[in-house]
């Protein structure tokens, strides 16, 4: 049976790589810098779309927090959730775990209780659209561990809305180990920790062990340069870590996707997964990044099944909850195939 689009956009999945940031579509970017007098330099929505250009993960982040500034108020946080939420449901996406950054926002000046309260807010009403979701906290590894810590201390009195801690930005000279007492508090206090180990940094395969050995993360964003160590990838697939992959954005912060790496990897029994990362940026949602890597790198049928369940699998649910998703991909699987 042919790998058509209608199926990679049915299956029933979970995407547990997106920085609710980097959904900020240019529409809603213009909108918000008008409700709010922020100048961003541009009037149109063709402006804001050509201001997305970059070539590397410097130029990306250059643009990418500039444009946060029309963040003010919880209705916008809670706008800017809803949005991708609402579109994420059309990928069929039944659940997500949603990353944050509320230092880009309190260092603006932005308090910390509207950012979570618009997140969560969002995450409450997408039920009705038959979405379950969850924020993961990020902090940004290009600032202070301090910095962590002081925001990891305004988290606690919200930490039942609060599922994970991540780490993300910049890796140059910001390595897994800079952060690792604020992990180990997390952990601790019973959090899941992930932490992005991004593609062809310097010391990739050392900031990923790092991460996986000593801090013990539950999972690994991006980290497809774990191929280089034999013993990492068995680490990994023994004990069921996940990586939260992201091919389209690869391909545009550097110059591959990483596409033989993931289905190598996922060929191994690796638990790779499939997400769209910050997809207004890069203008590729969930379904278009699995769409563009099966096309590119001829997937079978069966892997992208495999891609659907392991994002299930390596989500931070229930055993329970993992086997009821489970059974949804298998129920849409059977009744495709009947047709």
């Amino acid at each position: 049976m042919n790998l058509s689009k209608e199926f990679i956009y049915g299956i029933p999945k979970a995407e547990l790589h997106l920085h609710l940031e980097g959904t900020l579509e240019p529409d809603l970017k213009l909108e918000l810098s008008i409700k709010n007098g922020i100048n961003i330099g541009q009037s149109t929505i063709e402006e804001v779309k050509r201001s997305y250009q970059f070539n590397d993960l410097t130029s990306f982040l250059s643009v990418y927090y500039p444009a946060m500034n029309v963040l003010q108020t919880r209705d916008d946080f809670y706008n800017l959730a809803m949005a991708y939420l609402k579109k994420a449901r059309q990928h069929n996406v039944l659940y997500a775990e949603l990353f944050f950054d509320p230092q880009a926002h309190t260092i603006r000046g932005v308090a910390f209780e509207e950012i979570i309260a618009g997140y969560y807010k969002a995450t409450q009403d997408a039920k009705a659209l038959g979405i379950q979701s969850k924020l993961i906290m990020c902090f940004l590894r290009d600032m202070s561990e301090q910095s962590a810590l002081e925001h990891y201390e305004m988290m606690l009195p919200y930490k039942d809305r609060i599922l994970g801690i991540g780490l993300d930005s910049d890796e140059r000279n910001n390595p897994p180990l800079k952060f690792e007492h604020v992990f180990n508090l997390a952990k601790k206090d019973g959090f899941y920790t992930t932490m992005h180990c991004d593609i062809d940094q310097f010391d990739s395969i050392e900031h990923i062990r790092d991460a996986l050995q000593v801090i013990g993360v539950d999972r690994i964003d991006h980290g497809t340069n774990i191929v280089e160590d034999s013993t990492l990838v068995e680490y990994i697939i023994n004990n069921k870590i996940g990586l939260t992959c992201c091919p389209v954005s690869n391909g545009f912060v550097t110059s591959d996707m990483k596409g033989k790496e993931i289905k190598d990897l996922l060929r191994k029994g690796a638990k790779v997964t499939v997400n769209s990362d910050d997809p207004a940026y890069f203008q590729s949602y969930v379904s278009d990044d699995i769409f563009t890597l099966a096309s590119n790198y001829e997937l079978t049928m069966d892997e992208v099944i495999l891609l659907a369940k392991n994002s299930f699998d390596i989500a931070w649910i229930s055993d329970e909850e993992k086997q009821k998703y489970m059974n949804q991909v298998d129920t849409f699987v059977e009744n495709y195939k009947k047709y």
